[in-house]
């Protein structure tokens, strides 16, 4: 047993893991949801915890110069209330898109689109700041609670409505302009390319009052959804949608006869 213990302890002086740092952003992204959201919280206080929970979690993940990430906190927080007006801007937009809601209440607590879109929005501006390691983690913590897989690096203009968003995927390099619905399923991704390519556009670009049905497929970098558009369920789309278009599947029924 001693020398299965030397040869892993040897294994893992190859690595640099420090698991720490996702129970940090995990226990980060739960407490900036409710500071947010709960009204009976006591701001003040929590903004320090929350401040205290940030930086833990950035000192172990932020591969700049230590002045740079010392900085990172009050640049997120200045960021802070604008995120806020947005999201109130995309609960909003649920309510109006839904008919099932009958409270705002339900957007904020009972809707795993809008829990998602709010991790988003916030690991977004972490993303910005070269935090990927904190990013990544907050909204593959999302993913897990939801079923929605978000990219932090992706471009999402409020308001926005995700609908029973399990099974969503939204790549880094995606950009989704605003009044744009999304329903359960839905893919917005790369089609297959190099690791050469990282830094370019590979996932796809959708304009605004778009309507993307259960289950469709929407790849490339170059694929770009017009304006006004409707995109049905279960289509795949490769190539750039003209403004206005109507997209989807002929189903071509054929009545058995005895």
């Amino acid at each position: 047993m001693k020398e299965i213990i030397k040869e892993l302890q040897n294994i893992k002086q190859n690595t640099d893991l420090n698991y720490s740092v996702k129970t940090s952003v995990e226990d980060f992204t739960q407490k900036i949801f409710s500071v947010l959201f709960d009204d009976s919280i006591d701001l003040a206080h929590s903004f320090e915890e929350l401040e205290n929970l940030f930086k833990a979690a950035a000192k172990i993940s932020c591969m700049c110069p230590q002045e740079v990430c010392d900085k990172t906190w009050n640049t997120f927080a200045q960021k802070l209330p604008t995120i806020l007006k947005d999201l109130n801007k995309d609960a909003m937009y649920f309510m109006e898109s839904d008919p099932a809601a009958r409270r705002i209440e339900e957007i904020y607590f009972a809707y795993p689109g809008f829990y998602a879109l709010a991790i988003h929005r916030l690991s977004h501006e972490i993303y910005n700041q070269n935090l990927y390691l904190f990013a990544r983690l907050m909204s593959e913590f999302a993913h897990r609670q939801t079923g929605t897989d978000i990219h932090p690096g992706a471009t999402i203009h409020a308001p926005v409505f995700i609908d029973h968003a399990t099974g969503i995927v939204i790549g880094e390099t995606c950009i989704i302009e605003p009044h744009v619905k999304i329903y359960q399923g839905v893919t917005l991704g790369a089609l297959s390319v190099s690791k050469d390519k990282q830094d370019k556009k590979r996932h796809p670009t959708v304009k605004s009052n778009v309507c993307i049905y259960a289950n469709a497929t929407i790849l490339g970098g170059e694929t770009v959804v017009g304006e006004n558009s409707i995109i049905g369920g279960n289509v795949w789309v490769t190539k750039s949608v003209p403004d206005n278009s109507v997209v989807y599947n002929t189903i071509e029924a054929n009545i058995k006869t005895r």
